[in-house]
């Protein structure tokens, strides 16, 4: 009977900390490539597919609640089902540093053959890379097979949680782990010096792979809805359209969707820009954003009890429009304070928008529809609205023929000097000198450009990216004004809600 006793208690006290490394893995094995994935792509001159390859998350999250919906929720035990997509996950990411060598050989190839020619411009070298090269698009399609296994276990992850902690109070203590693992892997490849790196892939794949074995010996969670009918209106949150019907909530929704746009330039071009401003780790110098909003995480309910929900969206939003205006006007000089302050802001620009959004949304929908409510609002922004914004960011195209370069005059333009700029400032650079462990961390903090740096390429450079900032400030600028003119829901939120909301499972930022 003791023995009995003591391996329930044994069995209670693991629940927690197994909880709390799984969300560690599991964010530790999407921010060691994600973050810094556009610094390495163009450092190795594969920046024609920069935007393919972001693009494969916001299509994955598409279909992630499908996946959940028909297969996980009714079929297989939680653990187990994301046990194996961490593993097959974790062996397609294992293929991927091989596929980007022999893209990055056949982009060295291409631009020593059209130098040699005479016929080097960055405009043609990009072009044809984006039809010539085999390899890269090969890459971009393994991404989006390994992220199609992983964005589903975003919600098994929670599903884990929720089913297994003794209360909900619990769940932030657990979550936390998983901002503790991206900060973590940012500062891992800082250290290494892997931010330009395809290591970054072995990196995820390693720690996708451990916790693919680590989620067999997570508690038994037995799938929710096993036995029970398919609600097809359920799986494609029917009832939870029915909430666009009322005004303030269709605005709130159409401008979430919208702000994602905006969103998609932060996440798929800072590390690129970092590191060509002089920042020599960016993945790791971007963890500074994920520390500011565990920051701003835990002043939400102080925040939201004095300003309200329109109030805390507007100001989530006019911080987009300064931290894109900090990257454009930081640009010429590559303003040190400048630069990281716009990263810091990314805190009040997620929290601030997103978690108040997700907050506001339960608050809208009724009982018994707010896990669809919630559903359709990760459709909209992580879906929807990154897809585009990805593809708007790339000045690609929808379907072939239906271009989506949306510019400003020139602003939003490509930074078509870039390619050029890249090898010059390796070359300028030359070969990186061994650093201590003490100067590798300062050097993530930090930023210089080499003195032989070609100044002229620099300016040229500088002032494309000042001009591609600018596209994504004017559009949070445009937003931010419709929703302040349009958006008039006056009602009120208690502050246990706020509190509440900040314990629930909040759908995950792409750089948290």
């Amino acid at each position: 009977m003791q023995d009995a006793e003591s391996n329930s208690k044994s069995a209670a006290g693991w629940i927690v900390p197994s909880l709390s490394l799984m969300m560690f893995l599991q964010f530790f094995a999407w921010g060691a490539w994600f973050a810094s994935l556009s610094a390495a792509m163009d450092s190795n001159l594969l920046g024609a597919f920069i935007g393919g390859a972001y693009e494969a998350a916001p299509i994955a999250a598409i279909f992630a609640p499908l996946f959940l919906g028909l297969v996980a929720d009714r079929f297989f035990a939680s653990e187990r089902v994301m046990g194996m997509l961490m593993l097959v996950g974790g062996g397609i990411m294992l293929l991927i540093p091989g596929l980007a060598e022999n893209a990055s050989a056949f982009a060295n190839e291409t631009a020593d053959a059209m130098r040699a020619a005479g016929t080097y411009e960055a405009e043609a070298f990009s072009a044809s890379q984006a039809e010539e090269n085999t390899a890269g698009k090969t890459l971009v399609w393994m991404i989006l097979a390994y992220l199609l296994c992983y964005m589903p276990t975003l919600g098994l992850g929670n599903t884990i949680a929720f089913s297994n902690i003794p209360s909900q109070n619990d769940f932030p203590k657990i979550r936390v782990w998983g901002t503790i693992g991206w900060i973590a892997a940012g500062l891992t490849v800082g250290i290494f010096g892997w931010s330009s790196s395809y290591n970054i892939f072995w990196l995820g794949a390693f720690s996708s792979l451990a916790l693919g074995v680590l989620c067999f010996f997570l508690p038994h969670t037995p799938p929710p809805l096993k036995g029970k009918p398919m609600d097809m209106r359920s799986l494609f949150m029917v009832d939870a359209f029915t909430l666009l019907k009322d005004w303030n909530f269709l605005i709130f929704a159409i401008c979430s969707t919208l702000i994602c746009i905006p969103l998609a330039y932060y996440y798929g071009m800072t590390a690129t820009y970092l590191n060509q401003t002089g920042f020599a780790e960016p993945a790791a110098t971007m963890t500074i954003g994920q520390m500011s909003e565990i920051i701003f995480m835990l002043l939400i309910p102080f925040f939201f009890r004095r300003l309200g929900v329109k109030v805390m969206i507007l100001v989530g939003m006019a911080c987009w429009v300064l931290r894109y205006a900090l990257f454009a006007y930081g640009a010429p000089d590559q303003t040190t304070w400048m630069l990281l302050a716009a990263v810091a802001l990314h805190g009040i620009c997620y929290d601030f928008f997103f978690v108040t959004g997700f907050m506001y949304t339960d608050q809208k929908a009724p009982l018994g529809i707010r896990g669809q409510a919630q559903g359709l609002l990760v459709f909209l922004t992580q879906g929807v609205g990154m897809f585009f914004g990805y593809r708007i960011m790339a000045g690609g195209n929808l379907f072939g023929f239906i271009p989506l370069d949306l510019t400003f005059g020139r602003y939003g333009q490509q930074v078509t000097s870039s390619p050029t700029y890249v090898e010059a400032l390796a070359d300028a650079r030359g070969e990186s000198a061994s650093l201590s462990f003490l100067e590798t961390f300062t050097q993530m903090f930090s930023r210089a450009l080499p003195e032989g740096l070609d100044a002229a390429i620099l300016a040229e450079t500088m002032g494309q990216w000042k001009d591609f900032w600018l596209s994504p400030a004017i559009m949070a600028a445009i937003i931010f004004v419709v929703f302040a003119l349009t958006f008039w829901d006056r009602t009120e939120t208690e502050p246990e809600a706020a509190e509440a909301a900040t314990a629930e499972p909040v759908p995950s930022d792409p750089a948290v």
